[in-house]
C-alpha cells in the first residue's frame, strides 16, 4: 500500500480511515484487472500483520479491520481464494480488550460474510465460537453489532448449509476420525448421509459443529443460552441437516436451560424441545410404517408365489406389476423427494395435496403411499437414526432435578417414549422407578399427576409383556380355563402405526377389529388442509395398521408368527427383575407414604405377572416385607399384607408354614406391633387367604411355643378376632356346625393350642356350642390361680356375650331343657366374678329368664322319671334334651375329650408354675391387688392351718370351688379345716344359707340369689 493509504488507516478519525479504505478498494480492483495476484496477497498480508495484529495500537487494528473488509468487497467473487488470510485476523480482534475494536471486528466480518456468502461456512465453527462469546458482551454496541452479524450468518446457513460446496475444494479442519468400534451405540450417525469425496463435501459440516455446540451448551449466561437456543432451533428447521440425530449430545444442556431465571430463555428452550419431540415422533411413526408396509408386501408376495402354480406365476407377476405401476403413477423420485405427476407432464417438486383426497379415494391414497414406498420413494426422516437409549439415559439423569419445570419436561418426554420406542425403556426400569416413585409424592399437584400418569403407563407396559400371560391361559385351549383366570388390567388400544407390543393375549388381539378407512368426515378442517409431514405420516400409519391387523381368515400359523415378533427371552434380557425388586425394596424406607404404597403396588404387580422370578421366601426381600408390617401407615401395612398373602397363595404347605412362623417371630420380638397392628394384620390375611388354613397353621405353631406368655397373648388376639371380626363369620359358622369330621378335627386343633389361655378356650367351646365341655373347663378353673388377668378376660367375655355374635346363645337360654349345661356355664362364670359391673350384667341377663332357668337344676334323669303321666310333647322335649346332652359323644369320644381336658390342665399348670417362678425370681410375693381380686394361697399348705389363719383370698377361692360344686350337683371337696360347712356338709346340710355365717355367708347368699 502507498503511504497515504497507510497513514489514513492509522488515523484516529473514523472518516479518514473510511476514506483510506475506499482508496484501498480501488487499488485492489485495479490489481484484479491487471491480474496481479502477488500484489493483492502482499496487501492482504500487510493489512494482517502491520494493522490487524497490532495489539497495542487500537487505531491500527481498527484500520486493519476496515481495510480487510474493503479488500473483501473489492475481491468480490474472487474472495474465496483469500479468505484463509483474511478471516483469522478478524477473528482475533473479537477478543480484544477495547470495545471499539470488537465492534469494528463485527462490522468487518459482516461485510466479508456478505461478499463471501457460502464460502464463509468453511469457517462457521470459528465464527460461531466468537459470536457465542460476544452474545454476553458487556457493551451494548458490541452486542448489537454481534446480533447483526448473527442474523446474516443464520441467513447464509439456512440457505446454503445443506447443499453448498466450496469452490476451492479445501476443508480447513478435517472431521474427527471415527471411533475404532463403528458399532458404538452412543455415536450418533446419519444413516442416509453417504460417504462423499472431500472435493464434493458441503462446506458446512454438522459433524464438525456438534462437538463445539456440546462444549458451549453448558454455559449459564442467559444471553448466551438464548443465542444457543436460537441456533439449535434454526439448524433443526433445516430438513436435510437432521440435527435430531445428534439429540443425545444437546438435550442435557437444553434441559438445564429450563432452570434459567430468564423467562425468555425458558420459553424458547421449551419450544425447541417440543420441536425435537414432535420430530422424533414423526420419524418413529414413519419408520415403523415403512418397515411394516415393506414386511407386509414381502410376506404377501411370498405367500402368493408359493400358493399359485408355476404356470400362473408369470401371468400373476405381470398383472401385479401393471397394478403397482398404475397405483404408483402419482409418485416419482427426484433428488430423493416424492413428487406428483399430473396429466403425464414433467414431475414437479410438490407433496401430494391432501385437499385432493376425496372420501372414496382415501383408501386408494393409502395404497398409493404404500406403493410409493415399495417403489423406493424416499420420505424425509425415514433413514434417520436416533439413539433413544442414550436420550432416555440423559432424561433420567434430570428426573431428580430440583426444578419442577425440568421434571415436568422429562416426564412429558418419557411418556412419549411409550409410543415411540417402548422396548428402549425396559433396561432403565430399575433406575426409572427409583427416581419416579419419590416424584409421585411431590407437593406440586401438576408434577404429582404427571408422575402418576407415567407410572401407570410404565406399569401397563410391563403387564403387556409376553411373560405377563398366565401359564394356564397360555396352556389352556377351552374358554372355561380362560374365564377362570384372575382379571388382568385392560390396556388402551395401540395407536395407529405402532407395533403391537401392548396386546395382552392372542384372544384379545383376535377380538380387535381393523380401523375404519380414512375419510374426510373423520378429520377436522385444519388436518385436511395440513401439508406437513405429520399428515403424511398419519396416513402411512393408518395404512400400515390396516394392512398388519390380522384378518378373520388368517390361519393359525400366521397369527402365531405375528405374535412371536418379540420373543419372551428378549424381553427377559431387557428387564432386570432382581434389580427392579431391589430398587423398589429400598423405597420401603422412604418418608412419604405415597412412595411406599407405590413401591408395594409395583411388587404386587410384578409378582402377579412373574411370580417365578421375584420374591422368594428365602431372598432378602421377604424380611423387608415382614419389617414393613410395623409401618406407621395403615395403607402401607394393608398393601404389604396383600403382597405377602399373594406370595403365600397357592404355595406349598412348608412355604406357608414358614411365612406364619416368621410372622409369629416378628410378633414375639415386636410386642408393640402385636398390640397396635396385630388385629389388623390377622384380619387382612384372613381376607386374602383361607382363614381356616391360617388359624390351623398358627394353632399348630403356638401349641409348641416355648414362650408360654407370648403364646397366651397371641391366642387371646386370635380368639378376639375369631369372635368379633366380620371377615371370620364363615369360620364361626363352621365352628357351630361340627357334624363333619373335618370340622371336629379343626375344633380339636384349635382347642389344643387355645389351652394356653383359659378364657379363650372357654369361649371357643361356647362358639362351638360345646356347653358340657365348657362347664368341665369351669370346674378346672376352680383349681387354677384366679389372677387379675384372668378376671379381666372373663369381664371382657361377659361384654362379648351381650354382642350380636352371641345372639344365638342368648336365645338358647329360652330352651333350658335342650341346653341345660348352658345355664351351668353362665352361672359358673357368675361364681368366678367378684361383684362388679360384669357380674351385674350377667346376673341381670340370667334373671330375665330365671323362671325358665330353674328347669336346668333338675337332673335329666329325674325329669325323665317324673314325666310318666306327661303329654307326648314333654316326652319329645326330653328326648331332645338327651340328644343335646350327648352332643359331642358321636364325634369326640369320652377318652379323647378327657385327653383334651388333661392337656388343658397341664398347660395351665405350666403357666401357673412359670408365673410363680417369675415372682420368686423378682423377690415379690402376692400383691394386694391379687389378694383383693381372688389370688388364692396354696390349698395344700393351708390344709393344716386354722380357720383364722386363712387369707381372704383363700376363703374366696374356697367359695368359688364350693359354688361350682353346687352347680354341678356334687358335694364340696373343701378341706375340713375350712369349718362352717360352706356347702352344707356339716351334718344338718338342709340349708345353704344356714351353713354359712358372717361376711362369707352374705357373699355366698348374694351369689346364690
Amino acid at each position: 500500500m502507498n503511504k497515504e493509504i497507510q497513514r489514513g488507516l492509522n488515523d484516529r478519525l473514523y472518516e479518514k480511515r473510511k476514506a483510506a479504505a475506499l482508496e484501498l478498494e480501488k487499488c485492489i480492483r485495479q490489481c484484479i484487472e491487471d491480474d496481479d495476484d502477488a500484489k493483492i496477497r502482499s496487501i492482504v498480508d500487510q493489512l494482517c500483520h502491520d494493522f490487524a495484529y497490532a495489539v497495542h495500537q487500537p487505531n491500527a487494528r481498527n484500520g486493519g479491520l476496515i481495510g480487510l473488509a474493503a479488500s473483501a468487497i473489492a475481491l468480490g467473487p474472487h474472495v474465496a481464494e483469500y479468505l484463509e488470510d483474511i478471516i483469522p485476523p478478524v477473528l482475533a480482534c473479537f477478543g480484544d480488550q477495547d470495545a471499539r475494536v470488537r465492534y469494528y471486528a463485527c462490522e468487518s466480518m459482516y461485510n466479508i460474510a456478505k461478499v463471501a456468502k457460502g464460502e464463509i461456512l468453511l469457517y462457521f465453527n470459528e465464527i460461531f465460537d466468537a459470536l457465542c462469546r460476544l452474545a454476553a458482551d458487556s457493551e451494548l454496541t458490541v452486542k448489537n453489532g454481534a446480533d447483526l452479524l448473527d442474523r446474516l450468518i443464520k441467513d447464509i446457513v439456512a440457505e446454503k448449509a445443506a447443499t453448498y460446496v466450496s469452490v476451492i475444494h479445501t476443508v480447513p479442519e478435517p472431521p474427527p476420525e471415527p471411533a475404532p468400534d463403528d458399532s458404538d451405540p452412543t455415536k450418533p450417525v446419519l444413516a442416509h448421509e453417504p460417504v462423499q469425496d472431500p472435493s464434493n463435501e458441503p462446506a458446512f459440516s454438522l459433524a464438525r459443529f456438534i462437538p463445539l455446540l456440546t462444549d458451549r451448551i453448558y454455559v449459564i449466561n442467559p444471553f448466551t443460552r438464548m443465542f444457543l437456543v436460537s441456533w439449535i432451533t434454526l439448524l433443526d428447521s433445516i430438513p436435510d441437516l437432521e440435527l435430531v440425530s445428534y439429540l443425545p449430545e444437546i438435550i442435557g444442556g437444553l434441559l438445564n436451560f429450563l432452570s434459567d431465571t430468564n423467562v425468555d430463555v425458558r420459553v424458547a428452550t421449551q419450544g425447541a424441545l417440543d420441536g425435537f419431540l414432535n420430530e422424533i415422533k414423526r420419524i418413529s411413526e414413519l419408520k415403523r410404517a415403512v418397515n411394516e408396509i415393506k414386511a407386509q408386501n414381502a410376506a404377501r408376495a411370498a405367500t402368493t408365489v408359493a400358493a399359485k402354480p408355476a404356470s400362473e406365476n408369470k401371468q400373476l407377476v405381470s398383472t401385479d406389476a401393471a397394478e403397482t405401476g398404475s397405483i404408483a403413477e402419482e409418485f416419482v423420485t427426484e433428488n430423493g423427494r416424492p413428487v406428483s405427476r399430473t396429466d403425464g407432464s414433467a414431475a414437479e417438486n410438490a407433496r401430494p395435496d391432501i385437499d385432493d383426497i376425496d372420501e372414496d379415494d382415501a383408501t386408494m391414497s393409502n395404497r398409493s403411499m404404500a406403493a410409493a414406498i415399495a417403489e423406493g420413494v424416499y420420505l424425509p426422516g425415514q433413514d434417520v437414526k436416533v439413539d433413544f437409549a442414550k436420550v432416555i439415559d440423559i432424561l433420567l439423569s434430570h428426573l431428580d432435578s430440583t426444578e419442577q419445570e425440568i421434571q415436568l419436561t422429562v416426564l412429558k418426554w418419557i411418556e412419549s417414549f411409550f409410543e415411540i420406542s417402548p422396548d428402549d425403556l425396559l433396561p432403565f426400569v430399575p433406575r426409572f422407578l427409583s427416581l419416579l416413585l419419590p416424584t409421585m409424592a411431590h407437593d406440586n399437584a401438576q408434577l404429582r399427576q404427571a408422575a402418576e400418569k407415567v407410572n401407570d403407563d410404565l406399569m401397563q407396559l410391563i403387564i403387556s409383556l409376553p411373560h405377563s400371560v398366565p401359564e394356564e391361559a397360555r396352556r389352556g385351549t377351552d374358554d372355561e380355563s380362560v374365564e377362570s383366570q384372575p382379571p388382568t388390567p385392560s390396556l388402551p388400544p395401540p395407536r395407529p402405526g405402532l407395533a403391537a407390543v401392548r396386546s395382552i393375549s392372542p384372544a384379545a388381539s383376535r377380538s380387535m377389529s381393523p380401523p375404519a378407512p380414512l375419510s374426510r368426515r373423520s378429520l377436522s378442517t385444519d388436518r385436511i388442509r395440513a401439508r406437513d409431514d405429520e399428515s403424511i405420516m398419519s396416513k402411512l400409519a393408518t395404512a400400515a395398521t390396516t394392512s398388519t391387523l390380522p384378518s378373520p381368515n388368517m390361519n393359525a400359523e400366521s397369527a402365531q408368527e405375528e405374535g412371536s415378533r418379540t420373543p419372551a427371552s428378549k424381553i427377559e434380557l431387557l428387564l432386570d427383575y432382581p434389580a427392579t425388586v431391589n430398587a423398589l425394596t429400598l423405597h420401603f424406607l422412604n418418608e412419604r407414604e405415597e412412595t411406599r404404597v407405590a413401591a408395594l403396588d409395583w411388587l404386587i404387580m410384578l409378582h402377579r405377572n412373574a411370580s417365578s422370578k421375584i420374591l422368594a421366601i428365602n431372598d432378602g426381600t421377604f424380611p423387608a416385607l415382614l419389617k414393613t408390617l410395623s409401618d406407621s401407615s395403615d395403607l402401607v401395612v394393608t398393601k404389604d399384607l396383600q403382597l405377602l398373602a399373594q406370595i403365600s397363595y397357592n404355595s406349598e404347605d412348608d412355604y406357608f408354614a414358614s411365612f406364619m412362623l416368621n410372622l409369629l417371630s416378628l410378633f414375639s420380638t415386636d410386642r408393640k406391633l402385636l398390640e397396635t397392628r396385630g388385629n389388623l394384620i390377622i384380619r387382612q390375611l384372613c381376607v386374602s387367604l383361607n382363614p381356616e388354613r391360617i388359624y390351623r397353621t398358627l394353632a399348630e405353631i403356638l401349641e409348641k411355643e416355648d414362650d408360654v406368655e407370648f403364646a397366651s397373648i397371641m391366642i387371646q388376639n386370635l380368639n378376639n378376632n375369631l369372635i368379633t371380626a366380620p371377615e371370620l363369620q364363615g369360620l364361626r359358622r363352621r365352628l357351630r356346625n361340627l357334624d363333619t369330621k373335618d370340622g371336629t378335627n379343626f375344633f380339636i386343633s384349635l382347642f389344643r393350642s387355645w389351652c394356653h389361655n383359659a378364657v379363650a378356650t372357654f369361649s371357643l367351646c361356647l362358639l362351638a356350642q360345646a356347653y358340657e365341655q365348657a362347664f368341665h373347663l369351669l370346674q378346672i378353673f376352680a383349681d387354677l390361680e384366679i389372677t387379675v388377668t384372668l378376671l379381666i378376660q372373663v369381664d371382657k367375655l361377659i361384654q362379648l356375650l351381650e354382642s350380636p355374635v352371641f345372639t344365638y346363645l342368648r336365645l338358647q337360654l329360652l330352651e333350658p331343657e335342650k341346653y341345660p349345661f348352658l345355664y351351668r356355664c353362665l352361672y359358673g362364670l357368675l361364681m368366678l366374678l367378684p361383684q362388679s359391673s360384669a357380674f351385674a350384667t350377667l346376673r341381670n341377663r340370667l334373671n330375665s329368664v330365671s323362671a325358665i332357668g330353674y328347669l336346668h337344676i333338675v337332673p335329666p334323669t329325674a325329669m325323665l322319671s317324673s314325666t310318666a303321666t306327661a303329654s307326648g310333647t314333654s316326652s319329645a322335649a326330653s328326648n331332645t334334651a338327651k340328644q343335646v346332652y350327648n352332643r359331642f359323644k358321636g364325634r369326640i369320644d369320652e377318652a379323647r375329650w378327657n385327653d383334651l381336658l388333661d392337656k388343658f390342665r397341664t398347660v395351665q399348670m405350666r403357666h401357673e408354675r412359670l408365673r410363680r417362678q417369675a415372682q420368686a425370681g423378682t423377690g415379690t410375693g402376692e400383691t394386694g391387688s391379687d389378694l383383693l381380686n381372688g389370688t388364692r394361697a396354696n390349698s395344700q399348705s393351708s390344709a393344716s392351718a386354722t380357720p383364722s389363719a386363712q387369707t381372704p383370698a383363700a376363703q374366696q377361692v374356697h367359695h368359688h370351688r364350693s359354688a361350682l360344686s353346687f352347680m354341678s350337683g356334687t358335694k364340696s371337696t373343701g378341706s375340713p379345716a375350712t369349718g362352717g360347712g360352706a356347702l352344707g356338709n356339716s351334718g344338718n346340710g338342709t340349708s345353704v344359707s344356714g351353713a354359712v355365717s358372717g361376711r362369707e355367708g352374705r357373699m355366698f347368699r348374694n351369689r346364690a340369689r
